[in-house]
């Protein structure tokens, strides 16, 4: 086992972005197309969010390397969203769909980080010895996790990105794929969830993962517009 060590963090989630100025320029201009589009412009992501969720599949249909995405903890322990990931994952990766592993996620308040929770859930539930786990304990966002995964992919930094599953849950699909595909990966989604749960907490998560996804976008489209290398860079 191996991976990305990292101090403990504790902040994490939007908040602790809003000292950042050019984060906060993508987010006047992410409100400033919403209202000037009437709105349109969220509900056009809340779209490609929401078809995603309902399209993406919950079987691995070829061997790749797999990428776990984190969610905090509770009392160190993955929650049922987390739980929900690390299963679809050791699924195929016993049906032999998984040539290496990685956990992503750091420390969100617990003692352990989430890679080394999600590490222990799954040698608990077991795990396929043949099939590598590592783990990346550096990051508490999704960006992070993805930076830090393609460290781990490399041997060179010239050498080509392996083809790989994104596994997580289905309304964390579309900012992922969204993330991974500006960073170079050649990255299909895998859903945790057999289906889209129609329940209200899901529902509500649909609708924030359309406002982040609007705000990234935004963000990069704005950095294009108006040369901003420094913001366009963080995400490439």
């Amino acid at each position: 086992m191996s991976g990305i060590q990292a101090p403990k963090i504790l902040r994490r989630g939007v908040w602790r972005y809003l000292s950042d100025r050019d984060i906060l320029v993508a987010a006047f201009a992410t409100l400033f197309v919403f209202v000037a589009s009437l709105g349109l412009v969220y509900v056009a992501h809340l779209a490609r969010v929401s078809w995603l969720a309902a399209r993406a599949p919950a079987r691995a249909a070829s061997r790749r390397a797999m990428l776990i995405f984190g969610r905090r903890l509770v009392r160190d322990w993955p929650e049922s969203d987390f739980a929900g990931r690390l299963a679809r994952a050791r699924t195929d990766a016993l049906a032999g769909q998984a040539e290496r592993v990685f956990l992503l996620g750091g420390y969100s308040g617990g003692a352990i980080s989430e890679a080394e929770a999600g590490r222990r859930w799954l040698e608990a539930e077991g795990w396929p010895p043949a099939v590598p786990l590592e783990l990346e304990q550096a990051s508490i966002d999704s960006l992070e996790n993805l930076r830090h995964a393609r460290v781990l992919l490399r041997e060179r930094d010239d050498e080509p990105l392996p083809p790989v599953w994104l596994v997580t849950s289905r309304y964390h699909l579309a900012r992922c794929l969204y993330l991974a595909r500006r960073l170079g990966f050649d990255a299909e989604p895998l859903a945790a969830e057999e289906r889209l749960p129609l329940r209200g907490r899901y529902l509500a998560r649909l609708l924030m993962e359309a406002g982040y996804l609007m705000w990234i976008d935004t963000g990069m489209r704005w950095a294009a517009l108006t040369g901003n290398r420094r913001m366009a860079t963080r995400i490439s």
